[in-house]
C-alpha cells in the first residue's frame, strides 16, 4: 500500500556537512527526491539505491521547472511511489517557497513533515567569523529578498536601510547598483558591506568594502550569482581587522 507523503528538507548553504541529521533520515526514507541547483549533489548518495532522483532547480539562469511544475511532479510522484523529499538549499521557508509546495501537496490529502534548515542567510557570515549581531554595535538584523516577484527592488529595503540593523540581502547581485544607492541615501558611503559567493562551499569567494568603492571590487574579483551582500558596522568585526584591533590595544 502506498502511503503519500512530502517532507519539506533544508539542505543547508552548500556544505554537505551543514545539514541536520533529521534531513539525512528523510533523504534515506525517501521514494523520490526534487532537488535543487542549491542543494549539494553529494546529500543524494544519502538515498537509497531505488530512489528516483529529479533535478528541477535553475541553471545557467534558465528555470528547469516552473513553480507550478514542480507542485505537479511534488503531489504526482507521492500518489504514484509514496514518500517524497523536497530539498531545497538553505531553509524551505526563507524565500525557498517552500510554503507554497505545502499547501499544495495538502490540497490532495498528502501528509506533509518539515525539517528546518540551516538558512545561508545566517550561517554564510557565521562562516566567515562576521557576527550578524554584536552587543554595543547594533541591536537586529534585517534578512531581505533583492527582488520581489515583479522583478523589483524590495520596498523593505528603503526601511531597512534607514535602521542601524545589519541586513542581510538575498538575490540582490543584479541589483546591487540600485541597493548601494539607496543605502547611500541613509547611511555613510564608508558603511561596510561584504559579498559572499558560494557561501561555505569549496569553491566560495568573498569581498569586502564599503558602499562607496564595492561596485569596483566586486567587478574586479567577478562575483557573480548566488551570492549574498551584508551590510553593517558588524562587518568590521571579521578576524583580521579584530586581530589587528586586539593588537594595538596590548600593552607591555
Amino acid at each position: 500500500m502506498i502511503l503519500p507523503k512530502l517532507t519539506l528538507v533544508g539542505a543547508g548553504p552548500g556544505d554537505p556537512d551543514l545539514i541536520t541529521l533529521k534531513g539525512i533520515k528523510a533523504i534515506k526514507n525517501a521514494d523520490v527526491i526534487l532537488y535543487d541547483a542549491l542543494a549539494n549533489e553529494e546529500l543524494l548518495e544519502y538515498a537509497c539505491e531505488n530512489c528516483m532522483k529529479i533535478f528541477v532547480g535553475k541553471r545557467a539562469g534558465k528555470h528547469t521547472f516552473q513553480q507550478i511544475k514542480i507542485n505537479k511532479l511534488i503531489v504526482t510522484n507521492a500518489l504514484k511511489y509514496g514518500h517524497v523529499v523536497r530539498l531545497k538549499g538553505g531553509d524551505p521557508f526563507v524565500f525557498g517557497r517552500g510554503h507554497e509546495e505545502l499547501e499544495y501537496a495538502m490540497k490532495y490529502g498528502i501528509n506533509t513533515e518539515i525539517v528546518p534548515g540551516i538558512s545561508s542567510s545566517i550561517s554564510v557570515p557565521a562562516m566567515q567569523h562576521i557576527p550578524l549581531t554584536k552587543r554595543g554595535v547594533n541591536e537586529s538584523f534585517w534578512v531581505v529578498t533583492g527582488t520581489t516577484r515583479n522583478g523589483e527592488l524590495s520596498s523593505d529595503l528603503k526601511l531597512a536601510a534607514q535602521s542601524s540593523a545589519t541586513v542581510v540581502i538575498l538575490m540582490g547581485m543584479k541589483k546591487l547598483d540600485k541597493i548601494k544607492k539607496l543605502f547611500e541615501e541613509y547611511r555613510s558611503k564608508k558603511e561596510p558591506i561584504a559579498i559572499i559567493q558560494n557561501g561555505t562551499c569549496y569553491n566560495e569567494k568573498r569581498v569586502i568594502g564599503n558602499l562607496e568603492n564595492i561596485l569596483g571590487i566586486m567587478e574586479e574579483n567577478g562575483l557573480t550569482s548566488p551570492a549574498i551582500i551584508v551590510i553593517g558596522l558588524v562587518v568590521n568585526e571579521r578576524p583580521e581587522l579584530l586581530l589587528e584591533k586586539l593588537n594595538k590595544e596590548v600593552i607591555f
